[in-house]
């Protein structure tokens, strides 16, 4: 994620006040200056940062702080609080007109930033929000805009209004939002062109077509990996065409994440969405408190349960659930849920948001040795039989030594597999409470 080493740099600093009995004003100055550090070199804007450590270090520096039970955590405390006010406290949302009205949303942006994918991005956020989503081909000068927007519109199952490369753009809009009233659809995407940088050609067509038509929201899709120059640009649109606001791309990619801090601070506008990912489905909703958690370290759990909850069949859980219980798990039930997981982003993407990760590794694993050995393991299952996968009893040493051929692995690890899962099967017998959290005592603890 981007933001892993301001992460584990900000972890380091709060183990070191933790790590003290009482803090001294100077401790907290001490500890400030790195988070400063910190900040800047992970690409936050200057004044940003001036004015949040100044903002903290008053806070801190102050008797309820000091003589507090454990003032190393009220210093983390105010910190993460400071950091939620710097990205806009509250999670803003797309306005939508009510009722069946149409809602005309202008997408901007430079060339790069992943504007039409974003686009499409958006389309299936609102389809799953009940509206009917429509999606405009303005960018009629980038070889393939067009044909791209049809083809994540046709994955998305949502309708892209095109008249071809040659209409002004213009009229392309205004046909586009007619077209939609006449079919009864009410939200208009409309996927305008970029530029590699900002020009006055590009500004002059993103206002005309803001002057032709009744655009109720403009949206300004930037790429994080860029750093302060996103902020900056983010401040140049709304200055010539006005933002209501914006979306953050590739914030999964090895950047440093400053533009997440620096955006609302600058501009005054709210980041939407955060783009994690090429599928379409790798758009999140951004919450400030939920980022700025993920940034300390304390984990993003309700994003966890809510890709979960958008992955996972409950029946099919409940299934696997009992399944699990009566030790009846077999082969095609793990390869279903490393599909699940995969759906989730991944084993680094699910242990970025537990709690005490962030930018930190765990000492005794390596993630991608982890997914590596993942890997390795589906291709030994995928080289089984459907009849084998479900039923593990069936594989003789015949059979191992095919299945290890069929993967283009030694048969030890076919072995071992197969043992690792007995035992598996074996302990669920044992302990078959190993699938749920007993209570005790009021509270519930782990069964092992």
């Amino acid at each position: 994620m981007a933001f892993d080493s301001l992460s584990e740099k900000l972890q380091n600093i709060f183990k070191n006040l933790r790590s003290k009995g009482r803090l001294t004003e100077d401790d907290v100055k001490s500890a400030l200056k790195e988070v400063k550090l910190a900040l800047l070199e992970a690409d936050v804007n200057f004044r940003v940062v001036k004015q949040f450590v100044k903002s903290v270090q008053e806070r801190a520096i102050g008797q309820d702080v000091m003589n507090g039970l454990n003032p190393g955590q009220m210093v983390i405390k105010i910190v993460n609080e400071e950091m939620v006010s710097l990205m806009g406290s509250e999670t803003t949302e797309i306005q939508l007109r009510p009722n069946n009205e149409v809602t005309v949303i202008l997408m901007a942006g430079l060339q790069g930033a992943g504007k039409t994918t974003t686009v499409a991005k958006i389309a299936g956020k609102l389809k799953q929000k009940g509206k009917k989503p429509l999606l405009c081909a303005c960018d009629v000068y980038r070889p393939a805009a067009i044909e791209q927007l049809k083809i994540n519109g046709e994955k998305q199952g949502v309708e892209v209004f095109s008249m071809g490369d040659k209409k002004n753009p213009v009229d392309i809009a205004k046909a586009s939002v007619l077209h939609a009233k006449k079919n009864g659809l009410n939200a208009v995407l409309i996927d305008t062109a970029g530029r590699l940088h900002i020009d006055e050609g590009m500004m002059e067509e993103l206002a005309s077509i803001k002057s032709s038509i009744d655009i109720d929201q403009t949206i300004l899709v930037v790429d994080a990996m860029t750093g302060q120059d996103a902020v900056n640009v983010a401040s140049m649109f709304d200055g010539k065409i006005g933002v209501d606001g914006v979306i953050l791309t590739k914030l999964d990619g090895d950047t440093r994440g400053g533009a997440a801090l620096s955006i609302r601070a600058v501009t005054g506008k709210p980041i939407l969405y955060v783009g994690m990912g090429e599928k379409l489905s790798d758009l999140e909703q951004f919450y400030p408190d939920r980022m700025a958690s993920r940034i300390l370290g304390m984990g993003d759990v309700l994003t966890m349960i809510e890709k979960a909850q958008e992955v996972i069949d409950e029946e099919e859980a409940k299934k696997l659930e009992q399944k699990m219980k009566k030790a009846e798990f077999d082969f095609e039930d793990y390869l279903s849920s490393v599909s699940q997981m995969k759906k989730m982003g991944g084993l680094t993407s699910i242990l970025s948001m537990l709690p005490g990760m962030g930018g930190m590794k765990m000492p005794d694993i390596d993630e991608s040795e982890a997914e590596k050995g993942m890997k390795r393991t589906e291709s030994i299952i995928y080289s089984m039989t459907p009849a084998e996968r479900r039923n593990p009893s069936l594989l003789n040493p015949s059979r191992k030594r095919r299945i290890a051929d069929g993967a283009g692995v030694d048969i030890s690890e076919v072995n071992r597999l197969v043992k690792q899962f007995e035992q598996a099967r074996k302990m669920m017998k044992q302990f078959p409470g190993m699938t749920g959290a007993k209570r005790k005592h009021g509270k519930f603890r782990l069964p092992f």
